[in-house]
């Protein structure tokens, strides 16, 4: 099998996208569509085709040279491990389901050209950073998703608040950048190597402290894609764009890049040991502040937005304890899961006549059961209900970090844990609230395109099923995904009894809240305002602080800089100057009258006062 039909995985999302950009206007409106999921189709089995090639230490390959100069070399390069190819499948699996579901939702709105063109740009970027082989041709990527990032969801730009959240998750995103630009820089210099197998092997020779400072650039460079603390702000307000791209950049792109990056460079992270407790902690702390933020979340997207970011939260957890197929595992069911549930609002929201606020819902489960049922299963498996895909992926992290012992690492796991027991709560309040009791939307609700309904079953089914293809030894599986990226068997991480009590605890936690979700929500209780509740609506008020704390000194810094100094000093300065200069001139130009007079006037002046000089010296003499 060539190799290097390897590059057409990341390529045909791209020449969708191209034939979208520059025909796309003249096809009709369901063709540009049909074009992008063709596209991202083929782009899947392609991928499923070429499997073999990940076999053993994977497959490197290279199209051409991009840059070369000095001792800096970067290539147009592939790097098709088990790792990559894992990725790459679920990538264009779940982006194939997600631009099927596009064609309906968008069938009539304006520009899809752009939009699918977009879309598949989205893709090719994700492609890139999970297949480029060397670290600058992951950069490209890396920037890649963060341009379709802001151009998707500001799609909606003639409304400003949209256009605002595009450019907000941009520059968030941008800042984790320059962290990251700073560690790719770094490891070249100290390596002279840009490939990501040679940085790996390349690690060890790196003293401790430089280390551990790469460590920390990279998990800011992670944090900022991935919505994680403190760069984690864009992500709510990324719900501003059409539903179909909440769903990519929450289940297939975007904010598993963080995570993917970790996991490429482990052999790298894993050197340090207070950069893997650093991860560990940023995670768990964003695992609970997210799900505290969701309990009290209006909008329906906005409760999944705090809930994508908190079980990103769970897979940062296990890259800290040393997981990386526990991390992986997670980010797999969580895609599966949580595009369930972003498609599956976006019928809800298509049912409840464009209403987001779940207040204002109720009754969904009489005007559409297929989608309640669907949503249902997207929601036991986000809350960790037994026996889902959800349940064996988180449980397998919070054992993890549990037997990695240390105190960072149990304060993730104790954080953790109670942020288990806030996902069953809320996940069973946007249920109550937005399916049972009676309708609190008028109107009948409007026909679901058949696309919008169909899409959504063979996620659910991966979604609940998935986790049995992966079954943890404790329950007699194989842990099939830790054999695949590591080509070793699983070991036990704790004791038999230790792994019962862990699990009991977490079936404990689930039934927990559900059953307080149950007795808050099972009857619509109303609105009930109360200043925690406003706290938490507003994201611990986090941007108001990042206002107080950057945004408005630095608007001071800049008007003093620009009233005070650079209008006030220096303008006032060089205007000064140019006005006693200008009226020196004027002066100086009333001597040149033109009249003999005035000419002999001035030589008889100068003369006195050249007398009186010599006068003066001969004095001095």
């Amino acid at each position: 099998m060539n190799a290097k039909l390897l590059f057409l995985i990341p390529l045909l999302p791209l020449i969708g996208a191209g034939i979208n950009i520059l025909f796309g206007m003249r096809f009709p409106r369901a063709a540009r569509g049909w074009i992008a999921v063709a596209a991202v189709a083929a782009s899947f089995v392609a991928s499923c085709l070429l499997w073999p090639l990940s076999s053993g230490g994977g497959t490197r390959t290279v199209l051409a040279t991009w840059l070369a100069s000095g001792n800096l070399r970067a290539d147009f390069g592939i790097l098709f491990d088990p790792l990559a190819a894992s990725m790459t499948l679920m990538v264009t699996g779940v982006s194939t389901l997600i631009h099927l579901y596009a064609v309906g939702y968008m069938e009539k709105e304006q520009d899809t050209a752009r939009f699918f063109a977009l879309l598949n740009l989205f893709v090719f970027a994700m492609l890139t950073i999970v297949l480029a082989d060397n670290l600058l041709l992951l950069f490209l990527g890396w920037e890649g998703v963060g341009f379709c990032s802001y151009g998707l969801i500001g799609f909606w730009y003639r409304e400003l608040k949209n256009a605002r959240a595009g450019q907000k998750a941009f520059l968030v995103t941008r800042v984790g950048d320059v962290f990251f630009a700073i560690a790719l820089l770094w490891l070249f210099s100290a390596s002279g190597q840009l490939g990501i197998p040679e940085i790996n092997a390349f690690a060890s020779q790196l003293p401790a402290a430089s280390i551990t400072a790469i460590v920390l650039l990279l998990l800011a460079g992670a944090s900022g894609k991935s919505a994680q603390l403190p760069l984690m702000t864009w992500l709510p307000d990324a719900m501003a764009g059409p539903t179909p791209v909440s769903a990519l950049i929450h289940a297939a792109t975007m904010v598993t890049a963080g995570v993917y990056l970790l996991c490429r460079l482990f052999p790298l992270v894993s050197l340090s040991a207070t950069g893997m407790t650093a991860i560990a902690l940023v995670g768990g702390l964003t695992a609970f502040y997210a799900a505290t933020c969701a309990l009290a979340q209006r909008e329906i997207k906005r409760v999944l937005a705090y809930s994508t970011m908190s079980q990103i939260g769970y897979m940062f957890i296990a890259v800290g304890a040393g997981s990386v197929s526990g991390a992986m595992f997670h980010l797999y069911t969580h895609a599966f899961f949580k595009a369930l549930l972003f498609m599956g609002a976006g019928c809800v929201i298509h049912l409840c006549h464009e209403e987001n606020d779940i207040y204002k819902m109720g009754g969904m489960a009489k005007k559409s059961p297929l989608v309640t049922v669907l949503f249902l299963a997207g929601l036991l498996c986000l809350a960790g209900a037994p026996l889902t895909g959800g349940f064996f992926s988180k449980d397998g992290i919070l054992v993890a970090a549990y037997a990695a012992g240390g105190n960072g690492l149990r304060l993730a796991w104790a954080l953790g844990t109670l942020s288990a027991l806030l996902t069953s709560f809320y996940s069973f309040r946007l249920f109550f609230l937005v399916f049972t009791g009676p309708p609190r939307s008028p109107g009948k609700p409007h026909p679901l395109p058949m696309l919008m309904r169909w899409t959504l079953p063979p996620l659910a089914l991966l979604g609940l099923f998935g986790g049995l293809f992966n079954l943890p030894a404790a329950w007699g599986g194989q842990e099939l995904l830790h054999r695949l990226l590591t080509g070793s068997e699983a070991k036990p991480l704790v004791d038999h009894a230790t792994e019962l009590a862990l699990t009991v605890t977490a079936v404990c936690l689930f039934a927990l809240g559900l059953f307080a979700a149950v007795g808050l929500y099972r009857s619509f209780p109303g609105e009930r305002p109360a200043w925690y509740k406003r706290f938490l609506l507003h994201g611990w008020q986090a941007d108001r602080l990042v206002e107080w704390s950057l945004l408005k000194p630095f608007r001071a810094l800049a008007r003093f800089c620009g009233l005070g100094l650079d209008q006030t000093v220096i303008e006032a300065t060089l205007h000064g100057l140019a006005g006693a200069t200008q009226k020196q001139g004027d002066r100086t130009r009333q001597l040149a009258t033109g009249r003999i007079s005035t000419y002999l006037h001035g030589f008889a002046w100068g003369l006195v006062l050249m007398l009186g000089w010599f006068l003066l010296e001969m004095v001095k003499g």
